[in-house]
C-alpha cells in the first residue's frame, strides 16, 4: 500500500491553524492591556477584564447569608477601589458619581450627612466644600460637613460627627447648632436595621425618608438640594410628591456604583423652593 502525500501548498501559506481557545472560553484584556482568561459577563464591554472570582476562606465557618456577604465583598470591584483610594466606603463612589454629574458641592457650602457611618459620603463632601484640609489662612468661608449616626465613626478630616440617633426628638435641633447656619445640602443614606420581614423593613425606611424630608424642609437654604436613599415601593409616592412641592427638580437616580442586583435607588431634590417661615418673612418684608 502506497502512502498518498499532501497535496502541495502554495508556498508562503501555513499549512495548519493556529491552535484555537479552549471550547467555551474567550479572552479579556486587563486595564493594562495583558490577556486575561474568563468569558464575558453582561454589562460588560469587549477589551475589558473581570479578574478571577476570589473564593472565601473557611466558608463552613459562616452562616450561609454570612457567606453570600462575603463572597460578594471580596469580589466587588469598588470595595477594592475604596480600599486603594483611602475611601471608607463603595458608596463613595456613588456620591462621587452623582456630583460630577449634578455639581451640587461648592466650595464654602455647609452640608448635613445623616446617617454618616462609616464616611464616605461625607469624606466626598469634605473633600469638595474645602473642610477636608483645613481650608486655607485668608479668611475665605470653609463650609461646614456635619454627620450623624447611631454608630462610631473614626475621625473623618473636615467634618463633625456625632453618635446620635435621628429618631430622637432632640436631633434636628442638635444637628442645627452643629452647622451654625442654614444648610446648603441634606444627604441620606439612612436604613433601618432589618427584621427579616420585607414589608417591615421597607416601611422602617419610608418613616426614615420622611423624617429626612422634613428635617431638610426645615434647614435647608433656598436653592439647596436633597439626596435621600429609598426602595422601589409604591409607599414612595407622597415622598416624591411632598418633594415635587418643594424643590424645582426632582429625579430619580441609580449610580453605576448600585449593586446591579438591589432594590435601592436614590432620589435627588434640587432647587430648594424656601421654606414656610422664609415664605412668610418675604410676606411681611414686601
Amino acid at each position: 500500500m502506497v502512502d498518498k502525500k499532501p497535496p502541495n501548498k502554495p508556498p508562503g501559506k501555513p499549512t495548519s491553524k493556529p491552535p484555537g481557545k479552549p471550547p467555551g472560553s474567550s479572552a479579556g484584556k486587563s486595564p493594562g492591556g495583558s490577556t486575561v482568561p474568563g468569558r464575558q459577563v453582561a454589562g460588560q464591554k469587549k477589551g475589558t477584564s473581570r479578574e478571577l472570582a476570589v473564593r472565601l476562606k473557611n466558608a463552613r465557618s459562616h452562616k450561609a447569608s454570612s457567606q453570600q456577604w462575603l463572597q460578594r465583598q471580596l469580589n466587588d470591584p469598588y470595595v477594592a477601589r475604596a480600599k486603594l483610594e483611602g475611601y471608607r466606603s463603595r458608596a463613595a463612589y456613588k456620591f462621587l458619581e452623582l456630583d460630577d454629574k449634578y455639581r451640587l458641592l461648592r466650595p464654602g457650602q455647609r452640608i448635613v450627612d445623616l446617617g454618616a457611618a462609616p464616611g464616605g459620603w461625607s469624606q466626598i463632601a469634605a473633600a469638595r466644600v474645602g473642610t477636608a484640609d483645613g481650608g486655607n489662612a485668608a479668611g475665605k468661608n470653609l463650609g461646614k460637613v456635619v454627620g450623624i449616626d447611631l454608630l462610631e465613626v473614626e475621625p473623618i478630616p473636615g467634618v463633625d460627627f456625632m453618635v446620635m440617633d435621628f429618631n430622637d426628638d432632640d436631633s434636628p435641633e442638635k444637628l442645627k447648632d452643629m452647622l451654625g447656619g442654614p444648610a446648603d445640602g441634606v444627604l441620606s443614606d439612612m436604613a433601618a436595621n432589618t427584621t427579616g420581614h420585607k414589608q417591615t423593613d421597607h416601611l422602617r425606611i419610608i418613616s426614615l425618608a420622611e423624617l429626612a424630608v422634613e428635617f431638610a424642609c426645615e434647614v435647608l437654604a433656598q436653592g439647596g438640594f436633597f439626596l435621600c436613599k429609598l426602595f422601589q415601593g409604591g409607599e414612595t409616592v407622597e415622598i416624591i410628591n411632598r418633594l415635587k412641592r418643594d424643590f424645582v427638580t426632582v429625579r430619580h437616580v441609580k449610580p453605576a456604583a448600585s449593586r446591579a442586583g438591589s432594590a435601592e435607588l436614590y432620589v435627588l431634590a434640587t432647587g430648594f423652593r424656601g421654606s414656610a417661615a422664609d415664605a412668610s418673612r418675604d410676606n411681611i418684608g414686601g
